[in-house]
C-alpha cells in the first residue's frame, strides 16, 4: 500500500534522525571537548588575568592550541602591539597559560626567520636570517646554527610549536613568499634538505614544526590573505617533492594548508576545503597520517567565497584536524569567535553534516602530537 506523501516525509525524517543519532555516540559535552581541541586561537594582550580572553579560551572552552603574534593587525599595527613585548613577559605568560591548561596546550607562532619572525631583536631575541639566505648558502652547519638559535628562543619562551619551516618553492614573483625571501630554494631537493636540518634542531629542543603551505603556494602570483589565489596554471607537481621526502623521513609533525585553488588537484575547492587534496592526495597517496592545520580560516581567500560556517564544515570533512583562527587579520577581532565556532562544529555533527568520527579522529591525532612533547 502506498503511503500518503506527508506520512512518507515524516517517516523519512525520523529515519534520517535515527541514522544521525546512531552515527554520533558522543554527548554534547564530549563533542564540545573534541571541537575545542581542534581550535588554534589568538587573543590580544601580552599578559593574562583570570577573566581575560586567553584564559577563557584555555580554562573555560579548553581549546587545544593558541597562536601568538607581535603585531596587532586589528588595532595599532605597530611592533609590540599584540602578544609579544619582551622575552620575560612572554615566558611568564606562556607558563601561566600552561598552568590553566594543565600543561597540555600547544602554543604556536611563526618564526621562520628573516621577515617572518614574531620574536624580534626589539624584544630581546637573537637576530634571524631568512629561509632564502639559508637555501642560498645551503650548508648544513649554517642552517643548523640559525635553526638552533630560533629553537632555543622558542623553547625558552614557552613556545612548543613553530609554524615553520616554509617548504614552498621559491618564485621571485610570488608576493606572499618569494618577494619576502620565505622559501629556501626553487630546487625541491634543496628545500627538503634544509627543512630537515631546520626541523632536527627544533626537535632537539622539544619544539614541534608545522611545514607549510600544502600543496604548494610558492608558484602563486597573488596572496590568499587578500583574496582567492589560483595556481592552476603555475603550479607543478614537483612542489610536492619536499613533502614526499620529509614524510618518507618521518620528520613532519604537522602540515599547514594553503588557501589556494588548484584545478590540477581539485576542480571545485581550494586546498583547505578539499578532500581530494587533504585526504586523497596528502593522506592516502602520500602516506601522511599526522596532524593537518589550516591556514587562518578568516583569511579573505576563504571568507570572500564561503560562509564561514560552511567553510568550517568543509575543512573538517576534507581532513583538517586543527582550524587556525588567529583573530588577527583584516576581517577583524571578535572575542567570542572561538565559542561560536565550537557550537558551529557541534551543531554540524548533530545535524549530520560532519561525521562524529571525524572529531574523534582529529582529537586522537592531536593527542598523539602532544605526546611527542612529553618524550
Amino acid at each position: 500500500m502506498k503511503l500518503p506523501r506527508t506520512i512518507t516525509t515524516i517517516l523519512l525524517g525520523i529515519t534520517m534522525s535515527i541514522a544521525v543519532v546512531a552515527s554520533n555516540p558522543y554527548s554534547d559535552e564530549q563533542l564540545r571537548r573534541y571541537a575545542a581541541e581542534m581550535l588554534m586561537v589568538g587573543f590580544k594582550g601580552d599578559s593574562i588575568t583570570a577573566d581575560c580572553d586567553a584564559v577563557r579560551y584555555v580554562r573555560d572552552l579548553h581549546v587545544g592550541s593558541i597562536i601568538l603574534f607581535d603585531v596587532d593587525l586589528t588595532g595599532a599595527k605597530t611592533i609590540g602591539s599584540r602578544n609579544i613585548t619582551s622575552r620575560e613577559r612572554l615566558r611568564k605568560m606562556t607558563a601561566e597559560l600552561q598552568e590553566y591548561a594543565g600543561g597540555n596546550l600547544l602554543i604556536a607562532l611563526d618564526q621562520e626567520g628573516g621577515r617572518v619572525a614574531r620574536l624580534k631583536v626589539q624584544y630581546g631575541y637573537e637576530p634571524t636570517v631568512s629561509h632564502k639566505y639559508l637555501g642560498d648558502v645551503n650548508q648544513q652547519d649554517t642552517t643548523r646554527y640559525y635553526a638552533a638559535k630560533i629553537a632555543e628562543d622558542l623553547a625558552w619562551s614557552g613556545i612548543n610549536v613553530n609554524l615553520a619551516p616554509d617548504i614552498d618553492v621559491h618564485n621571485p614573483d610570488c608576493p606572499a613568499l618569494g618577494q619576502k625571501d620565505r622559501a629556501f630554494s626553487a630546487d625541491p631537493a634543496v628545500i627538503a634538505q634544509n627543512a630537515r636540518w631546520f626541523i632536527d634542531e627544533h626537535h632537539r629542543r622539544h619544539v614541534l614544526c608545522a611545514v607549510k603551505h600544502f600543496p604548494g603556494h610558492g608558484s602563486s602570483v597573488s596572496d590568499s590573505h587578500y583574496g582567492l589565489t589560483d595556481v592552476t596554471n603555475t603550479w607543478h607537481r614537483d612542489e610536492l617533492l619536499p613533502y614526499r621526502q620529509l614524510i618518507k623521513d618521518k620528520k613532519i609533525d604537522a602540515v599547514m594548508t594553503a588557501h589556494i585553488f588548484n584545478r590540477n588537484i581539485d576542480p571545485n575547492y581550494p586546498a583547505t576545503l578539499s578532500r581530494k587534496t587533504l585526504t586523497e592526495l596528502l593522506r592516502q597517496e602520500m602516506g601522511y597520517d599526522g596532524v593537518i592545520i589550516t591556514d587562518d580560516m578568516y583569511m579573505q581567500g576563504i571568507i570572500d567565497n564561503y560562509k564561514i560556517e560552511n567553510a568550517i564544515v568543509m575543512a573538517i570533512n576534507a581532513g583538517a584536524d586543527i582550524l587556525c583562527m588567529g583573530n588577527n587579520i583584516s576581517t577583524g577581532f571578535e572575542s567570542e569567535r572561538p565559542f561560536r565556532v565550537v557550537e558551529v562544529i557541534v551543531n554540524a555533527v548533530k545535524q549530520g553534516q560532519i561525521p562524529a568520527y571525524r572529531l574523534k579522529e582529529s582529537f586522537d591525532r592531536i593527542q598523539k602530537l602532544k605526546k611527542k612533547l612529553r618524550k
